[in-house]
Order: structure tokens, then sequence, then C-alpha cells
């Protein structure tokens, strides 16, 4: 990665912040919702496995999913050959989809998470000075490119993402460090299961979804990253269930 890339982004986001909080599992992800103005009635914490007895275990209802994963040349080949295939077939983007590009490095933790949330507003409670609120609202409206430019200037989140690095005593990386790990979401937004990432240029539709079948749902396409990649064992996943 230039280092020049990586200063600009250290003087904005604090670059991997959320690959940190991850180490400190729930309490890490707890304190970093609390400091976005998130009231505790959902939370993230970890799945297990994939199995139908250890998916069990997961608090319902479940309103996003995480995908941590390791970007490998096997999966840019597939990213790009998925993007060009949707571009020749087309596929329905619901237009209440909350998706934003990724226009600064390092910073898909923070994306994964805003995704997660701006697609669960009727769902969450946010204190009446949330930093996240007056975010998602004033974003609301921008393009997906307008939406990551906006992220970038946005004074409150890169305070948040500081407050929480210092209370979490997590440490800072090396400014040449790269990071080859990125995070990406899964939602339900109107019975369909979307996956959201920054580095594609839109949405992908992975077709019908319910409320109670959201879980197993996204963890069948979580099982095809693990597949595309047989030999890597980084793969971490994330449930935002009610508490």
């Amino acid at each position: 990665m230039p280092k020049r890339c990586t200063v600009q982004l250290e003087q904005s986001l604090q670059p991997d912040l959320m690959l940190r909080l991850q180490k400190l599992g729930a309490i890490g992800w707890g304190l970093f919702l609390q400091q976005l103005g998130l009231l505790p009635t959902w939370q993230f914490g970890d799945v297990f496995g994939m199995d139908p007895e250890l998916l069990s275990l997961v608090p319902r209802p479940v309103c996003s999913i995480l995908l941590l994963f390791p970007v490998t040349g096997k999966y840019e080949a597939y990213k790009q050959e998925e993007e060009a295939k949707i571009k020749a077939e087309g596929q329905k983007v619901n237009p209440r989809v909350y998706f934003m590009k990724q226009t600064i490095s390092n910073a898909c933790g923070t994306i994964g998470l805003i995704h997660a949330l701006a697609n669960n507003q009727d769902k969450l409670e946010f204190e009446c000075d949330s930093v996240m609120k007056r975010f998602l609202e004033d974003s609301a409206n921008l393009s997906p490119e307008d939406k990551g430019k906006y992220l970038e200037k946005d004074e409150s989140i890169r305070v948040t993402h500081e407050f929480s690095a210092q209370e979490g005593q997590t440490e800072a990386p090396s400014l040449d460090e790269k990071v080859d790990l990125h995070f990406i979401s899964f939602v339900n937004v109107d019975g369909h299961l979307y996956e959201l990432d920054g580095r594609k240029p839109f949405p992908i539709n992975h077709g019908d979804t319910t409320v109670d079948s959201l879980l197993g749902d996204a963890i069948e396409v979580c099982k095809k990253f693990m597949q595309r990649d047989p030999d890597e064992l980084r793969f971490t996943v994330m449930a935002l269930y009610k508490v």
C-alpha cells in the first residue's frame, strides 16, 4: 500500500480501528456503538460456527451480518467475474438500500458498520444527539460515491474513532502496514438479501430472505466465500441481534 494513501487516511479515520476492535470482541464493538450514540438494545456478537447447532445459539432476531475475510487473488478474480455478469445480465436493487462506496483505504470496517446500521434504522434506537443518526440523515440522499466522500470529511466520525481507540487501548498499526482483510455487510431490505461492499460498484442482490431466515441465508453466502479459498482460515462472522 502506498505510504501517501495511508498517511492521508491516518489523518482522517484511524486506518483499521474495526480490525482492532475485532480483537476485543463484543466489548469493543459495544463501546464503539455507544460512542456513535446507539442505545444498547441491539449488539454485535460472534457467530462461532455455521452448522445449525451453533447458529441456534445466536440470539434472535438478527438484522445484519458482518463478514471479515481475506482479500486474495481468487477473491479478486471472482469479484471481477461477478461484476461483469451483473453488468451484462442486470439485477434488481431496491432504491431504499443505503449503499456507500469506499473512497479511502482501510475504512471497510467502518463502512460495513454504517451499512449495517443505515439499513436498519427502523429497528435501532439512537440517542437524540447521536453522531451516527446525524451522519445517516445528512448523507441519506447522496450518491454512493458522495456518501463515501462525505465520510472522509466527517469530523465527528473521526473523533469517535480516536476516542474508541483510546478507550479500547488498542495498538495503532504502522503507517506502512498492509491490511488484506476486508469487512462486508449483509442486510434484509424489503425481503431481499443484499451484500454491501464498498469496494464493489453496487449492492449484490442474493435473492429472497425474511426476518427469520436472514442469518441462515447470509451464512450460505458466507460459505461460498470460504469455498472459493479453502486454504484460508481468516474468516470471522458477526451478527447484529436484539438484546
